[in-house]
């Protein structure tokens, strides 16, 4: 029975990783969705970036500072600053970016071309020197194929449409619900999407190393989740102040809108950035950005059954490439963290080798004493057995140093 309980607590320790970032997704999935609905009924995507941040400060902020009171570093002039590029990096360039992407598109279309942040994550964290990539091992040709894979997943979703995907609960929808699905030529503004979205993803992919990069000197990740927000809320509404001149922007009711605000602040940034920078800190940010596909194919069932969003069957096939995209890249990186484990593994054994020295003198020295007197006995045995006169055989055999046979002192 203990066994078996072993068994489950070792496989649910592996899976820890895993468990968390697909959760993650369902959590980004919704996001998308509740945003999409906000955005459609009038709420600039500036203020919203204001509110969702403010929120993320005020629910990790106290955990910040009670669980991580003794253990926080001191905040140096390289690490604020750091800090302050990742608060422009992913609070302001990103989501701003991000969210005025998915306003003129549609949540699945925003969620294929995010598909492309595991190829820029991975290809900076190479350059970065984050990532070694030997063509010659199994697993650094499976990260690379995968990431190649799923880029092309996304864009078959991109550029190839084909029939309408009906699904079951698609018969029952209610017409008065498709006629309220976004159409507007404001929403079909694909190219103008598009290059905001390229923009956000590579903002964020450049927030994923660089937070990677600030956790090693600054390892209190609940602290530099408050942080990055905090800076993020303060950096964002500079922004809102040059982009929006219109008071009313800021009002806010018991809405939508504060749904949105809400949940993006809340699962989205809080909850969201300090899971990653967990998992980050093992695995890395390819591994972290390698889930991120699921979300798109979340948020397409997602979105056709809530938003009645018609799915096509390139959306379909440019999933199932990126999923197996996605499990090369994760197959690779498996093997990479095991490879590593083994490594640390034999490390220690090779430190208690040096310190063996002085047994292993000892042993020799024994194995010397033992020689010595199969020596004697062989001597003794072969003067036994010759005929030679009685005093021969009694006369005493010369003994080694005693020096010899002792063990050195320590």
């Amino acid at each position: 029975m203990e066994g078996k309980l072993g068994c489950v607590s070792s496989f649910l320790q592996r899976a820890k990783p895993y468990i968390a970032m697909i959760s993650l997704q369902f959590g980004y999935a919704g996001m998308n969705i509740i945003t999409k609905v906000s955005l459609n009924r009038g709420m600039s995507h500036y203020v919203l970036v204001v509110y969702r941040h403010a929120f993320a400060t005020a629910v990790i902020a106290p955990f910040a500072l009670v669980l991580e009171r003794k253990g926080r570093p001191k905040i140096t002039f390289p690490i604020f600053m750091q800090i302050f590029v990742l608060g422009l990096l992913g609070p302001v360039i990103d989501q701003n970016f991000y969210y005025a992407g998915l306003k003129f598109t549609s949540p699945t279309f925003s969620c294929a071309m995010s598909n492309m942040l595991p190829a820029m994550t991975f290809v900076m964290a190479v350059l970065c020197r984050m990532e070694k990539l030997d063509m010659k091992k199994l697993r650094c040709q499976a990260k690379v194929v995968g990431t190649i894979v799923t880029v092309g997943g996304a864009m078959l979703m991109t550029l190839y449409k084909g029939h309408v995907v009906n699904f079951v609960w698609s018969q029952h929808i209610h017409p008065r619900n498709v006629s309220q699905a976004p159409s507007t030529n404001a929403d079909k503004d694909w190219v103008k999407g598009s290059i905001l979205l390229i923009i956000a993803t590579f903002a964020w992919a450049s927030f994923f190393i660089l937070q990677a990069i600030t956790m090693r000197r600054y390892t209190a990740q609940l602290s530099l989740t408050a942080l990055v927000c905090f800076m993020g809320t303060l950096q964002s509404i500079a922004v809102t102040f040059v982009m929006e001149h219109r008071p009313s922007v800021w009002s806010i009711g018991w809405d939508m809108n504060l749904l949105a605000a809400a949940y993006a602040g809340i699962v989205s940034s809080s909850i969201s950035y300090y899971v990653q920078g967990l998992v980050m800190e093992k695995r890395g940010p390819v591994f972290v950005t390698a889930f991120s596909p699921l979300m798109m194919i979340i948020v397409a069932i997602m979105g056709s059954f809530i938003l009645a969003e018609k799915i096509y069957m390139g959306g379909v096939l440019g999933a199932v490439l990126i999923v197996f995209g996605l499990y090369s890249v994760l197959w690779g990186k498996y093997k990479e963290y095991k490879e590593k484990e083994a490594e640390v593994i034999l490390e220690p054994v090779k430190g208690c080798s040096g310190g063996n020295n002085q047994m292993v003198m000892i042993e020799d020295m024994n194995d010397e004493a033992n020689d010595i007197e199969m020596q004697k006995a062989e001597i003794i045995k072969s003067s036994m057995s010759m005929s030679v006169p009685a005093i021969a055989i009694i006369a005493p055999i010369p003994q080694p140093p005693m020096i010899a046979l002792e063990a050195p002192k320590t």
